[in-house]
């Protein structure tokens, strides 16, 4: 297939087009070419926000909108597109409020969620902008993704403080649980929409299961032959100075992926990927100061 990949550079859209061409498909990126380019893709270099006609005489079977965050963007690259088959846009979990029923249905209600605030209401405004351009266009809707070019500092940290063998700082009793998906299983998720053409166009996306704030760690730890030592921090401490989650439980019904992919890497599986691909690239990361936080302010 012909696909444009919006993006193409960093984390999810990098390894979108990293697997679409290694799938055998003719891929386009478009991106302002100001980092490098993925092997074997095709760059369209330009600020989707000013396109002007170049993307006017190009067709494309599918455009895979991975950086879609605001209206204005999915405004600004449908009026400039020409001949386009499928459209897949990229949302979150982010669109529903925390005091919503759990777990997720993706009819129920899209309101400010606390924890996400504006990007989560940007992203609504994103898929009505899309809704209204592209009627028959699809929405995908993950939890926290993860997986190899991973560029933002979650499972990193973790990794970082099994290498150096440090305990642990978990909020609470550190049973709250997280809900995944590993990117490629989010690759297989689109690859089998341009395939199938399913009935459902928005669609949440994720492991079926959570898992608790202490074993996601443990997993973590053990990628690297390691056990974690855990000490609780109390809820007056925000948990974002010291902890790459927001101390936020909720949960994803999945059931509709599961018609289009029901079986996901495993969180084993997954997380020794990424630490593998961490351990090589570990300056691709954007650190955050957790562990400064940690030595200053918590550790006795």
């Amino acid at each position: 297939m012909k696909l444009l990949v919006t993006g193409g550079t960093t984390f999810v859209s990098k390894y979108v087009a990293s697997y679409f061409v290694k799938q055998g498909n003719e891929v386009f990126v478009l991106n302002r070419n100001t980092k490098p380019q993925v092997e074997g893709v095709n760059l369209i270099e330009g600020d989707r926000h000013d396109l002007g006609d170049k993307l006017r005489n190009s067709t494309f079977d599918a455009v895979l909108d991975v950086t879609a965050y605001r209206a204005e963007d999915i405004n600004y690259l449908c009026a400039a597109l020409g001949d386009v088959g499928q459209y897949i846009m990229i949302s979150s979990s982010a669109v529903y409020p925390e005091y919503g029923e759990q777990p997720f249905l993706e009819e129920g209600e899209r309101a400010e969620n606390k924890f996400w605030k504006k990007y989560g209401t940007d992203k609504i405004e994103a898929e009505d902008a899309l809704i209204s351009a592209r009627p028959n266009a699809y929405i995908l809707r993950p939890p926290y993704l993860y997986g190899p070019m991973n560029n933002v500092y979650r499972e990193a940290f973790v990794f970082d403080c099994a290498k150096n063998d440090r305990k642990f700082y978990v909020p609470g009793d550190g049973e709250m649980k997280m809900q995944f998906l590993h990117v490629r299983d989010l690759c297989k998720i689109m690859e089998n929409i341009l395939q199938t053409k399913p009935e459902d166009h928005v669609i949440n996306v994720g492991n079926a299961d959570a898992i608790s704030i202490k074993d996601w760690v443990t997993l973590c730890y053990a990628c690297l032959g390691k056990t974690p030592a855990f000490v609780s921090v109390d809820s007056t401490i925000e948990p974002r100075k010291y902890f790459s989650f927001y101390n936020y439980e909720y949960y994803l019904d999945v059931q509709k992926q599961q018609k289009i992919l029901k079986d996901t890497i495993s969180l084993e599986e997954g997380l020794r990927e990424s630490a593998a691909w961490y351990l090589e690239h570990e300056s691709e990361v954007n650190k955050k100061p957790y562990l400064q936080f940690i030595d200053e302010e918590l550790e006795l």
